[in-house]
């Protein structure tokens, strides 16, 4: 019978891409990635409610309180979501309850620097301040996948914008299409 601590070692996954020098991979499996997965979701998710929200009324503070809501959500189920995929005794990943508050909270981030902007009274300067955050989200989720992943930066550069612009530009088209405009 083989030992759990076998089973790990020997997971031909955890050890397929090498781990950047400096870099502990048990810490990258365990905290960088449910840290980057909840980036993700809660940056690319949020994207679409609070932009048409902010198309559809026209009212920063509704974009807000909807990017809010989104964000609270997505951490919420994002964090469970982790928690609950495995006991991290065969995977290496961790403790449950350490990787789902990691993921929870960095889907929270993630959400929230985006809709911060819409408590600005100014639709136009509050969507002005968000796209630029939105950028800075997205380049510095491929920045995390480049350097801790070891993914090519520029295929990573590309696959979040392009990922992030399609979620962006549907909650754009959806506030326009429920304005009338």
């Amino acid at each position: 019978m083989t030992d759990e601590s076998n089973l790990v070692e020997s997971a031909p996954y955890l050890d397929a891409a090498p781990v950047p020098p400096g870099h502990d991979q048990t810490f990258v499996l365990q905290k960088v990635q449910p840290a980057l997965l909840g980036l993700m979701d809660g940056s690319v998710s949020t994207l679409a409610p609070i932009f048409a929200t902010a198309g559809l009324t026209g009212k920063p503070i509704d974009a807000f309180f909807v990017g809010l809501a989104a964000s609270v959500g997505a951490a919420i189920s994002m964090g469970l979501a982790e928690a609950l995929s495995d006991d991290g005794v065969v995977s290496g990943r961790g403790t449950p309850l350490g990787r789902g508050v990691i993921t929870g909270v960095a889907t929270l981030l993630g959400g929230m620097l985006h809709t911060l902007p819409f408590l600005i009274p100014n639709l136009q300067t509050a969507l002005t301040l968000a796209y630029v955050v939105v950028v800075v989200e997205l380049l510095l989720i491929a920045y995390i996948r480049f350097h801790f992943m070891r993914s090519p930066l520029a295929q990573t550069v590309w696959q979040v914008i392009v990922g992030g612009g399609v979620v962006f530009g549907v909650g754009v088209w959806l506030g326009k299409l429920g304005s009338g405009g």
